[in-house]
């Protein structure tokens, strides 16, 4: 399965977030903690070359908790410091503002001591499709100013928001890169919903998903469908459209729509937290 996606858009907001680098200070870059090597692209590491960096391991709360620490220590062991996000919970922005003042408090330092006072931190928030950036700003800020959506590639143009005096934050569209390098990460990029699913085989995706549950979540597909995890693939995603109904005239069963429905339940953690891949 072989999954590629990069709209022209894409080349277009690429430039724009390299022209507006030259106006910041930080990087806010947010992952999928369920997959987060797959879900970092690799062009920011270029982009952002020079600059302060924070990575956030967001929707954490679908992930697994264990691996969830895991790579947070992975990504500080290699000089980036990360926080564990839940986007929509705005319990967890605190350590945000405070880790930024953190990484900024000798600077600040220099500031005062030349007599500026309360000039804002600019970070600009960066990410792959669906990563859920515009929700972590609406959420941080409390009120709706960036539009947000469930489908790759809502935010089409920049934005900049004032968090307080203390911070500024650029929003910015979401960019993949044009090819990725291997074909496991086209998959985890499909299944956590940041291609878009009009250009993918939703059944034959379906099928990886339930290999990778089989193989580092036992028993889950069992206990969710009822199904027995000895047999083939294509048995057990038929066994998921027995569940849910879905089943053609004629006692047809209906692939695409059991491969939906199993898509639809991983992604909004009905599955329980699940994690893709491990550091």
């Amino acid at each position: 399965m072989n999954v590629q996606w990069y709209p022209g858009h894409m080349t277009k907001a690429k430039r724009m977030m390299q022209e507006d680098m030259k106006l910041i200070d930080l990087v806010i870059e947010l992952l999928d903690a369920r997959a987060p090597l797959s879900s970092r692209n690799p062009d920011i590491d270029e982009l952002a070359k020079g600059k302060k960096r924070l990575v956030l391991l967001n929707k954490s709360d679908l992930a697994d908790p264990s691996k969830n620490e895991e790579w947070a220590s992975y990504f500080k062991d290699i000089g980036l410091p990360a926080l564990l996000l839940d986007s929509r919970n705005r319990a967890g922005f605190e350590p945000i503002k405070k880790t930024i003042g953190e990484i900024f408090s000798k600077k600040t330092e220099r500031d005062r001591k030349r007599g500026i006072i309360n000039r804002p931190v600019r970070a600009m928030v960066v990410g792959i499709p669906n990563v859920g950036k515009s929700t972590f700003i609406n959420s941080l800020i409390r009120r709706a100013s960036t539009k947000t959506g469930n489908k790759p590639g809502v935010t089409k143009g920049k934005q900049w928001i004032k968090l307080d005096n203390s911070v500024e934050l650029l929003d910015t569209p979401g960019i993949l890169w044009p090819k990725f390098e291997n074909e496991s990460i086209g998959t985890a990029l499909a299944i956590i919903g940041s291609i878009n699913d009009e250009i993918l085989d939703e059944a034959e995706l379906s099928l990886k998903l339930i290999e990778i549950l089989k193989s580092a979540y036992p028993g889950i597909l069992a206990e969710r469908f009822g199904c027995d995890e000895s047999e083939d693939n294509v048995h057990i995603l038929e066994a998921v459209a027995v569940k849910r109904g879905c089943i053609k005239k004629g006692n047809e069963t209906d692939y695409d729509k059991a491969a939906r429905c199993l898509l639809d339940e991983y992604r909004a953690g009905r599955l329980g937290r699940i994690s893709l891949e491990t550091p």
